[in-house]
This record gives C-alpha cells, sequence and structure tokens, in this order.
C-alpha cells in the first residue's frame, strides 16, 4: 500500500503504524507546521463499519481527556458519499518514542517509574468515567521523560457490555471474553498482564491466551481453568517480593478480588519505588 501525499489537507511525512483497519500516519498541520499523527479509516465495505464507530468512539472519549500520560485527541475529519461517512482521519498528538514493547527489559527500579505513570494516566480516564479496556505494552509510548498511554479504540463508559469479545490474548480480563460489565478492575487486570509482561518478558495465562482462535466449537478457556501467573520475584531476580504481589492482585481471575480503582494500585507502586530506591 502506498503512502498518499496527503489527507484531509494535511502533507503525509511517513507511516507510523497499523491497527486492525487502521493506519497511523505522521503528518504535517499545514497551518502552523506542527507535527501530528493521522489515524486514517476506510470504509470499504458494510463490516468495517465498526472500525469508524471505534473512530469515531475514540475522539469522543479523548477529546474530553487532559493528561500528560495520555495521547492528546484532537478533530476528527470526514469524508462522505451519499451523505454517509466513508472515511475519517483523527488528528492526535505526535509523540516520538518507542513503544514499552520496543524498549530493552528494564530494572525493576525502572519500571515501577513507568507503571507509576501508566497507573496514574488509567486513573484520570476513570475519574472521567471511562475505562480503557484494551491496556497492553503496545499501548504506551516511553521516551526519557515521558510515558503515554495511546490507542483508546477499545476506550468505553464504565459498565459497558460489549456485544463482541474485544480485547488481547494474554493481557484479556475474564469479564472481556465473557462479554460482561467493563469496569475499572478491567483495566487492573489489563495493567497487572502488562507489567507482568514488562518484567518476565512473557504472557501470564489467560482466559484467551495468544493464537487460540475462535471458531466453531471453540472459545476462551473456563476462567476455573486458568492457573495463576508464576510469582514474579521467582522469574526475575532483583523483583521484589512486594511487587510480585501487587502484580498478583491485579490479575486475579475473580474481579471482586482485585484492587477497586487503580488509588491502591498508584498507593502501592509508590510504596515499591521509595523500598527500591
Amino acid at each position: 500500500m502506498s503512502t498518499p501525499l496527503e489527507l484531509f489537507g494535511h502533507p503525509v511525512l511517513g507511516r507510523l503504524g497499523d491497527g486492525a483497519a487502521s493506519v497511523i500516519y505522521k503528518v504535517r498541520d499545514p497551518g502552523s507546521s506542527r507535527l501530528l499523527a493521522l489515524k486514517h479509516v476506510v470504509k470499504r465495505s458494510d463490516k468495517d463499519q465498526r472500525f469508524l464507530d471505534q473512530v469515531e468512539s475514540e475522539h469522543r472519549i479523548g477529546s474530553t481527556l487532559r493528561h500528560r500520560g495520555i495521547r492528546a485527541i484532537g478533530r476528527l475529519r470526514r469524508k462522505r458519499q451519499r451523505f454517509r461517512t466513508v472515511e475519517l482521519g483523527l488528528l492526535m498528538e505526535y509523540v516520538e518514542a518507542p513503544g514499552l514493547d520496543g524498549l530493552s527489559r528494564p530494572t525493576p527500579s525502572e519500571a515501577v517509574r513507568i507503571f507509576v505513570r501508566i497507573a496514574e494516566a488509567l486513573h484520570v480516564m476513570h475519574e472521567k468515567g471511562f475505562v480503557h479496556a484494551d491496556m497492553k505494552p503496545t499501548n504506551v509510548l516511553v521516551g526519557d521523560d515521558l510515558v503515554k498511554v495511546i490507542d483508546l479504540g477499545q476506550a468505553c463508559e464504565i459498565g459497558t457490555r460489549k456485544s463482541r469479545i474485544q480485547g488481547t490474548p494474554g493481557y484479556i480480563a475474564p469479564e472481556q471474553a465473557a462479554r460482561r460489565r467493563i469496569t475499572e478492575r478491567t483495566d487492573v487486570y489489563n495493567f497487572g498482564a502488562t507489567m507482568y509482561w514488562t518484567l518476565a518478558r512473557r504472557v501470564i495465562p489467560t482466559v484467551l491466551p495468544p493464537r487460540r482462535i475462535e471458531g466453531p466449537g471453540t472459545g476462551p478457556v473456563d476462567p476455573a481453568r486458568v492457573p495463576p501467573p508464576e510469582p514474579l520475584d521467582e522469574v526475575v531476580p532483583g523483583v521484589p517480593k512486594s511487587l510480585a504481589e501487587l502484580v498478583e492482585g491485579c490479575v486475579r481471575i475473580s474481579r471482586g478480588d482485585r484492587p477497586a480503582t487503580m488509588r491502591p494500585v498508584i498507593e502501592g507502586l509508590l510504596r515499591i519505588q521509595r523500598e527500591l530506591s
């Protein structure tokens, strides 16, 4: 697929990444010359409508959030044919930083510094009434003094019950796979799975493991058959038991056994940060 010369009047400078049905480009604002990211989605058939809907939702939710740890969302541009939207361009803050998944494995102290910033961003979302619902290493950008949560494509109001299974294998919470209500505890689980991968470089056992393909006669694993992950302090040298226990608490199968909000998670991480320093 060739890179367009411009989109919605914005000169295209390069390609930043691809989603399930979207492409993100680096563009230049024609008025200010400021660099931006632009998420581009084209409706090629009726089945693509849900991807347009996701971008609409990402704009609606993201434009209400103002926090240094969340990628800023700008204007939503549209192209219509016969009064129907067939193409969307979501303008976003351009961030020059790699994903958390692209970094070398951090020390426990470095990781906790990153985790605190992610948890604070998620807490801000929850205070506004939203959950991210797809927290994973690829959805965090990390620079020298920068930690940004990105991709609000699966974000929704607290208490939403989705009609389709949405989430990422290896990080998905049991209630997401069962299409039950999504709450702050869902983000706590996704975040706990992200912390585990960041330190251990392996995903935890989940109800929807990687490479499991749904089809006739298949589906998510019975939650009762999902074993707990190996304790982090037994897997990774130097990880304090307090951090291993915090992560374990975040990824409990029963959501009632997890922290109710990100606040106790943040407080626990700050205690561990002091312990490590």
